[in-house]
């Protein structure tokens, strides 16, 4: 199977923006990246996505909805726009690119209700960018009784054969998810909230965006009461696979807290998710990190800290962690494209290897 030119769009939990990679592969262990950029959503755009995330969860299954309709094609006409810049900036002509792998953005994942939910106009894409799109990477694996998340670990796999092992790669986006592989064996699971609760709190404390560098958690005092009462829910305790929607947990435990110590308490929180997390897996040499979360310096301590494993950003092996994930999807694309699996009992439950994706244009 020759190689593909395929180009890969993420927009994650995070809300903050568009992920677009191009990535040259044969849906197999030929994984050459080519290019990479991200595009920030617009403040309003973000409260509108959020408003639209709000309103999925007031419904019991996907279903045609204003304001979630709006979105949808908004999202459409932002992502041509990454696709567009994206060519530009690494001097690809459009009719080199077989593919286009469409995430778009999760409004809602209820997978043991039996449904997940990505919203995005992937019929809107393909004709603005006149080419075609793959889109809908979750559903199948849900209604095969999977959990349809995560779903990079595939990927994960295989960039990290020439890798050794015991490993664990982390990724820390609005949910933190892990792959982990031993000698023999491998799995992924989510840990639990990464950086969607620190976000959401500093947002609402400071106006800010984000803890940039964790310099708000850095002067504030870990409220360890708050903590363990945080971490004492039956899902940490629950064995793998599993799976989260962003809107799962939120910051009412800290709000009676300062800035600093509630920014402090939540940062150790997502630390010690992935404490527990290792607890369900063989014992780690070392943990890559992907994600916005790996900037964070405060945060990365705190994870190498309470976990006892050497932690690194992914960018120690050569990769690129803001790229991974985008280029995941162009990689899933083109295994959906030749019909091989996306998910595995290992990655998500399913009870066989399941491939996905629908096709637009």
């Amino acid at each position: 199977m020759r190689p593909l030119l395929a180009l890969g769009l993420m927009s994650g939990t995070s809300r903050d923006g568009i992920d677009a990679a191009l990535l040259l592969t044969d849906g197999e262990e030929i994984a050459e990246p080519k290019g990479f950029l991200t595009i920030a959503y617009e403040l309003d755009f973000q409260a509108r996505l959020g408003a639209a995330c709000a309103r999925a969860l007031e419904l019991t299954r996907p279903a045609s909805d204003p304001l979630i309709d709006a979105v949808s094609a908004e999202l459409a006409g932002l992502h041509t726009i990454a696709v567009h810049r994206l060519l530009a900036a690494t001097g690809t002509p459009r009719e080199d690119v077989a593919l286009i792998g469409f995430h778009g953005h999760t409004v809602a994942h209820r997978p043991k209700s039996g449904w997940t939910w990505q919203t995005g106009d992937a019929d809107l894409l393909a004709t603005a960018t006149r080419l075609p799109v793959i889109h809908d990477f979750r559903s199948a694996d849900v209604a095969a009784g999977g959990q349809g998340a995560p779903l990079a670990p595939g990927y994960h796999r295989a960039r990290s054969v020439a890798l050794g092992r015991p490993l664990g790669v982390l990724n820390l986006g609005g949910v933190g998810n892990l792959t982990w592989f031993s000698e023999r064996e491998w799995g992924s699971f989510d840990t639990g909230p990464a950086n969607a609760l620190i976000d959401d709190w500093v947002r609402a404390a400071t106006g800010q965006a984000y803890d940039k560098n964790g310099q708000l958690a850095a002067t504030g005092s870990i409220q360890e009461t708050i903590l363990t009462a945080m971490l004492d829910l039956p899902w940490f305790d629950a064995p793998p696979p599993k799976s989260l929607d962003r809107n799962d947990f939120d910051i009412a435990p800290v709000r009676t807290l300062s800035p600093s110590d509630g920014a402090a308490t939540l940062t150790a929180f997502t630390a010690e998710t992935v404490r527990l997390a290792l607890g369900h897996v063989p014992p780690l040499a070392r943990l890559l990190v992907t994600g916005g979360g790996r900037h964070n310096p405060v945060l990365m301590a705190m994870i190498e800290r309470h976990t006892g494993v050497p932690t690194a950003p992914v960018e120690a092996v050569g990769w690129n962690g803001d790229a991974l994930e985008a280029e995941a999807f162009a990689w899933l694309a083109v295994r959906s494209h030749r019909g091989l699996p996306l998910s595995w009992p290992e990655t998500t439950g399913v009870p066989a290897p399941q491939t996905g994706g629908r096709r637009a244009g």
